[in-house]
């Protein structure tokens, strides 16, 4: 579920610099999210959250860069990352989530748009990866190293290939083959990354 945009405060004075940017970041996730990339302006996103243009222009360098924050801001509550004891079980868990997110909520269109937005706008590609993408893929090593410290994990495996094995897969289906991928692809991508394709000994 998409959130609303804070409203303005009623009344005189002014509001407080977090609640402005948290009023900001939810009206450009909700437009971002909605209408796609190009709809995200400063102005449309002033606007909205009943903010000044000018510090839009203070607190981010472009609009991508915006809708890339405001992205991050809708994903994290989605994508919480379980610890069962179970890393087979986490791992469908949490992989699930993030393709249903992409699938069911619509949103695999609009980071389509910001992952590719990225290849051209440096501000945007910085935040990607540095808001983004390695805290996300950091959370993931986090749990596959605990599975590795009880023996789930064989102690030599390489937790930075699963991790390609995992998300890649989704990523790849999305951006370059550009196919119809759903849930029910999760539980084959976690055992061939779990326990590979070669013949049992």
């Amino acid at each position: 579920m998409i959130e609303e945009s804070t409203t303005a405060r009623r009344g005189r004075g002014r509001r407080p610099a977090a609640e402005v940017r948290a009023g900001v970041l939810a009206a450009a996730g909700r437009v971002f999210l909605s209408e796609g990339l190009r709809a995200v302006t400063f102005d449309r996103i002033a606007k909205e959250a009943g903010s000044s243009k000018v510090t839009l222009y203070k607190w981010w360098p472009s609009p991508g860069a915006m809708a890339a924050e405001a992205y991050f801001a809708q994903t994290s509550r989605v994508l919480e990352f379980a610890d069962t004891g179970d890393i087979r079980a986490d791992l469908v868990s949490q992989l699930t989530s993030f393709v249903r997110w992409l699938t069911d909520e619509g949103v695999a269109g609009p980071v389509s748009e910001l992952i590719g937005a990225a290849q051209l706008d440096p501000d945007v590609a910085a935040a990607w990866s540095e808001q983004y993408a390695r805290p996300r893929r950091e959370l993931a090593r986090e749990r596959l190293r605990a599975a590795q410290l009880v023996g789930q994990l064989r102690g030599d495996a390489d937790l930075d290939v699963i991790v390609d094995q995992l998300w890649g897969a989704c990523y790849h289906r999305l951006l370059v083959l550009r196919v119809p991928f759903d849930e029910e692809l999760v539980p084959r991508v976690v055992d061939q990354a779990l326990y590979g394709a070669a013949r049992a000994e």
